[in-house]
């Protein structure tokens, strides 16, 4: 029974449409080997280096929607520099539309560039810029989206806030309004700056660190009668359908707004890099929500597909087979 449902549900991820708005960036690697260290400084020489470009950040939910077998659409805003030529190619590489993406003279194309060494990850220098995107960005960038909403049909939007500045408060504001007037899900991966304006939505699902942060709580991992109070009261001050905090090793809390919470536990993995992890998730709920799966079994499904993305290094998609073959072996129907 468990392979009935879970290839039927894998196989109608390929009708469905997905919206992502947020913020995109470049995930640059520096690859090589170190053998000494600089006279210079007592710093590492990495040499013998290659280099790769890989879609980030909202870009990555994108290609783990993609994955998946559904279609992905960006909405953004990116730079108008030579990073942006980059990014550009980047989505034409890998077959993704470019008709949300919004260029602004006044940014700067946020790039992530992390050197490597034997699956080791010794640096990370970040370029970009944070502040919210200027009036005129916002207005296009709704545009773009209005125009998107009109000439698909748009099964889910997906917030994908890292807090480099596309997603505003008016932009959550205006975007879940033509959400609800179209009878379209909504799911957010929120950050710190906007955490407490996402009011109405579907699926909403912090880690326990934004959780804390955003509410400026200091509760610890593992006080869950003190976590689901907390939870009870934001969910229901914000109007969320499905509350899902990712906890870790302590697996996932999700609740419902009419049901009582689960604490689904984690998955034993062997743990290579927990980069991308959480793009994985949000991914994977998005699509299952749209079949109109239960929050417990969402948070399972998209909870293993994080644990499969942890075992590669850097930051990749899900595979589909793989993960349909988890489900059927470890969750019985």
């Amino acid at each position: 029974m468990a392979q009935n449902y879970f290839s039927r549900l894998f196989g109608s991820f390929n009708d469905k449409n997905i919206l992502i708005l947020g913020d995109v960036m470049i995930d640059s690697y520096l690859w090589g080997d170190v053998k000494r260290i600089s006279p210079e400084a007592p710093v590492p020489i990495l040499s013998g280096v290659g280099r790769e470009n890989r879609l980030g950040g909202a870009a990555n939910v994108a290609l783990n929607i993609q994955a998946l077998g559904a279609k992905p659409i960006l909405c953004s805003v990116i730079g108008d520099d030579l990073r942006a030529g980059d990014f550009m190619k980047l989505l034409h590489q890998q077959n993704l539309s470019t008709e949300g993406i919004v260029k602004c003279k006044e940014r700067m194309t946020t790039v992530k560039t992390r050197v490597m060494s034997q699956h080791q990850h010794l640096l990370r220098v970040d370029e970009e810029m944070c502040t919210p995107i200027d009036n005129t960005s916002e207005e296009k960038l709704i545009a773009k989206l209005l125009r998107v909403v009109q000439t698909n049909r748009i099964d889910a939007i997906v917030f994908e806030d890292y807090d480099k500045g596309v997603i505003t408060a008016s932009v959550i504001n205006r975007v879940v309004m033509l959400a609800v007037q179209n009878g379209i899900p909504t799911l957010v991966d929120p950050k710190k700056r906007n955490f407490n304006d996402y009011k109405n939505v579907s699926l909403f699902k912090p880690n326990f660190k934004e959780f804390n942060d955003g509410l400026k709580l200091e509760l610890k991992k593992g006080q869950i009668q003190e976590l689901t109070e907390a939870a009870k009261e934001f969910q229901k001050q914000q109007n969320i359908d499905i509350l899902m905090i990712t906890l870790s090793e302590h697996g996932v809390f999700v609740k419902h707004k009419d049901s009582q919470p689960v604490i689904i536990p984690a998955e034993i993995r062997s743990i290579s890099d927990v980069s991308g992890a959480g793009d994985t998730v949000i991914s994977v709920s998005a699509l299952c929500l749209t079949e109109g799966m239960e929050p417990g079994l969402i948070a399972r499904v998209a909870n293993m597909a994080g644990g499969l993305v942890c075992e590669k290094s850097g930051v990749v998609p899900v595979n589909k087979e793989l993960l349909l073959k988890e489900c059927v072996q470890k969750i019985g129907m």
